[in-house]
């Protein structure tokens, strides 16, 4: 009997994930497997899922083993109460890629001072050099996939790696913290600090007026992790009095972030429209693929969402 998959998201990902996920599920030893947009519920095997798709009620999936969130984050559906079924988030290679070169770029252009150069071409001649990497503190809030690769790629700068997580976690050449009790020594003193954390009840405001004032003054600010990270109003106070010197921020509380936003007229921060990572198809496709052989010979799945912690 083949295996029977659901594919709930928007027309626009169907479009671009069908045929790469017909090609993955066939290397992965399903050649004869159903992927449709349309199935009965009691005869889906496995949901890939995004959770703006019209699926909502999970109740009818009676037989439905696993459902593969085509998306990083999950807060948007560990919330439902219908949903029963395993839950597993997408740990994208491409994904932990683009995020990695993505920060790693905005992590050397505050370290530079390029931005002084490429916005003041005014024939003023001040020949400021910059410190080396060794000399910045580079604080990470969130050492999961992303979190860790990001600090690699920092670390072979020579940059001095601060990590934070919840629970206590190892990393090679990176100075761990965790707990509530270990945030406040991660941040203190921070030259840069980047926010790669999930979006919980638990990490809203992460960064709010107290935290932002254990940085270095003139720190900097990179958020490609989750909007409501950051208490916005108590970022700008610190833009305004030079606490922090400048805040890139990918993501936002609403988005697209609206027009009347202050972030965008603040000459201090930096908006980008949430693309420092997105699922590629390619790689996206081969994790699910993997999943899907992995519940039908009975493995554990990979990358399970702990609906306790929401991640």
């Amino acid at each position: 009997m083949p295996v029977n998959i659901l594919f709930a998201a928007r027309q626009e990902r169907w479009d671009t994930y069908a045929e790469p996920l017909r090609s993955a599920l066939k290397e992965a030893g399903f050649p004869d497997a159903v992927l449709s947009q349309d199935l009965p519920p009691a005869d889906v095997d496995y949901i890939v899922y995004a959770p703006n798709s019209d699926v909502q009620d999970f109740t009818p999936f009676t037989r439905t083993k696993a459902v593969l969130n085509l998306w990083a984050g999950v807060e948007a559906i560990t919330g439902n109460d219908t949903l029963t079924q395993p839950l597993a988030r997408m740990v994208d290679p491409g994904m932990t890629r683009s995020m990695t070169e993505w920060v790693t770029g905005h992590t050397l252009r505050h370290h530079l001072g390029m931005d002084t150069h490429i916005t003041d071409q005014s024939g003023a001649w001040n020949p400021v050099t910059p410190p080396l990497a060794e000399e910045r503190i580079v604080a990470i809030l969130g050492m999961g996939e992303l979190g860790s690769s990001v600090a690699q790629s920092l670390l072979a700068l020579q940059f001095r790696v601060r990590g934070w997580s919840r629970t206590p976690k190892e990393v090679d050449g990176v100075d761990m913290y965790h707990a509530d009790s270990g945030l406040d020594d991660a941040l203190r003193g921070a030259d840069i600090v980047i926010l790669l954390l999930p979006d919980t009840p638990a990490t809203e405001n992460t960064l709010n007026e107290q935290r932002l004032a254990l940085l270095r003054k003139g720190a900097f600010v990179i958020n490609p992790g989750r909007g409501p990270l950051i208490k916005d109003d108590a970022l700008i106070a610190a833009l305004d009095r030079g606490q922090v010197a400048h805040a890139t921020l990918d993501v936002f509380r609403t988005e697209p972030l609206p027009a009347e936003h202050p972030f965008w007229a603040h000459r201090q921060v930096t908006v980008t429209p949430h693309i420092a990572a997105e699922t590629r198809e390619l790689t996206a496709t081969r994790v699910i693929a993997e999943n899907i052989r992995r519940g039908e010979a009975g493995e554990p799945f990979l990358y399970l969402v702990d609906r306790e912690r929401g991640y």
